[in-house]
């Protein structure tokens, strides 16, 4: 008898008897009985979506994002693949929308791209020793808002690979949180096992100098440069701090670090369970109800004071505003006609122009607007159906959080990122990080005042200011 014939381009390397035949009716029921046992298979093993459970049917782009692969961080092999959804934080299902309306909420065309995360062959080898590095350790501090956070963190994971060190967790200055209460700790660790030793704090047997480097490591420098001027010290001295690392790090990297930001942006970095489960509640009484829009109006004081842009109040909010800059004359050289928010008029007019039906059901993402009540009045008058956060909590739901920014603002988030339209009133870290994580769940609807861009893929074409967790495409999301 004829040995067996190894098909090696099948996925589970099928074992075939080239003397074996079978007739035109025994053909069919075999690929009958082979399509079953596929699909009751893939029932079996199909993982949940981790932010929210629902009810309701995926769309087709959806589901394709959801069969993407890369390296599972906890399994034993590296190269074993795991769907996205077993790591990532991704939005609920689009609704479909039928009648009049559709133009509004039609979404961009995806044009098949879907995340891939697969590494090189070289970058796993090294892996091995990195991520079980025990001697070298990096301390970062990070400073800001949730978002300006969320970027110094995607670029420490990349500085202490380059420098083929553990991460000490962030520490978090000038905020009122520790990361663990922000995000995931133990998720975070197992999510990256494969990339870099993540560690809670420094061993016993080494001391650290806190003396900040900030002013030593100027904009946009590549990882040959970090490399260069740290790894010799981190060496002798087993241990190094970094702060102000806000735009330090060059956008132009590696396919491999593009994809490990992606990696650490989309999959590690999830929310603590305490804000993920605040944040689906809300996110799901908004979605329960029918498609919506999400917007980001940055209407705080200190955005105003920061830009100098008129706020579309009158005169009176404006004289104020302009008293509290010359006050601060940290202030004073910043254009005020440069990269101005949109105020609530001009949102509303830039929905309207976009086709949003009056009974649009908008959701108003930010901290207290500078004006009150006042500050969203116009977007009211325009859309009948308009609601905040604390309008959707139920009571005392926002009390522990309600002095905690990064918390308020993680809940816009999740709700943001499940809406099927969004529409950021400037170009700030939140736009940004909804902005990729928008296009890296299937390139959902994103509508700003440059009416040519909807969302639709865009490929960062190694642009300086283009960072990779603004724009996967193509160095984290592929054409499968």
């Amino acid at each position: 008898m004829a040995k067996p014939r190894l098909i090696k381009n099948h996925p589970q390397f099928l074992l075939i008897n080239p003397q074996l035949t079978f007739t035109p009716s025994a053909c069919i029921l075999l690929s009958i009985t082979l399509l079953l046992a596929s699909v009751l298979c893939f029932a079996a093993i199909r993982p949940s979506v981790n932010i929210i459970t629902h009810t309701s049917t995926y769309s087709p782009l959806f589901l394709a994002s959801l069969s993407s692969v890369y390296q599972d961080p906890t399994a034993d092999d590296t190269n074993s693949p795991v769907s996205l959804s077993v790591t990532s934080m991704v939005p609920l299902p689009l609704r479909s929308v039928s009648g009049n309306a559709l133009g509004f909420w039609e979404q961009p065309d995806g044009e098949g791209f879907r995340p891939c995360l697969m590494f090189g062959m070289k970058y796993r080898r090294r892996s091995v020793k990195i991520a079980n590095e025990k001697k070298r350790f990096l301390v970062v501090v990070v400073s800001g808002g949730l978002f300006r956070i969320r970027a110094q963190i995607v670029d420490a994971v990349v500085i202490a690979r380059v420098l083929e060190a553990a991460l000490v967790l962030p520490v978090l200055n000038g905020d009122e949180s520790e990361f663990s209460e922000l995000f995931d700790v133990e998720h975070f660790r197992k999510t990256l096992k494969a990339d870099i030793r993540v560690v809670s704090s420094l061993p016993s047997t080494h001391s650290v100098s806190w003396q900040s480097l900030e002013n030593q490591i100027p904009h946009n420098v590549p990882p040959f440069w970090i490399r260069a001027r740290f790894f010799k010290k981190l060496n002798e001295d087993g241990s190094l701090v970094l702060t102000g690392l806000d735009s330090k790090l060059s956008k132009n990297l590696s396919p491999d670090l593009q994809k490990l930001k992606c990696k650490v942006a989309f999959h590690a970095l999830k929310f603590a369970k305490p804000v993920r489960e605040l944040g689906n509640r809300i996110a799901r009484r908004m979605w329960i109800e029918g498609p919506y829009v999400a917007i980001h109006l940055g209407l705080e004081k200190d955005l105003w004071v920061r830009s100098g842009c008129p706020t579309g109040l009158g005169p009176e909010y404006d004289i104020m505003i302009n008293k509290e800059r010359e006050s601060r004359p940290e202030f004073l050289a910043t254009n005020s006609n440069t990269n101005c928010p949109l105020n609530a008029l001009e949102a509303s007019r830039l929905l309207k122009e976009s086709g949003a039906p009056a009974n649009t059901r908008v959701y108003v993402a930010g901290g207290d607007p500078f004006g009150g009540d006042r500050a969203i009045q116009p977007l009211k008058t325009e859309f009948n159906n308009v609601v905040t956060k604390h309008m959707l909590a139920r009571d005392g739901e926002l009390n522990s959080c309600r002095n905690r920014t990064a918390v308020l603002a993680a809940v816009d988030y999740i709700v943001s990122l499940s809406s099927d339209v969004f529409v950021p009133s400037f170009n700030g870290h939140m736009a940004r990080a909804l902005q990729g994580h928008r296009a890296y769940a299937g390139h959902r609807k994103y509508v700003t005042s440059s009416m040519g861009f909807k969302g639709q893929p865009q490929p960062r074409a190694k642009r300086r200011d283009r960072d990779v967790t603004v724009f996967p495409v193509p160095e984290c999301m592929c054409k499968h």
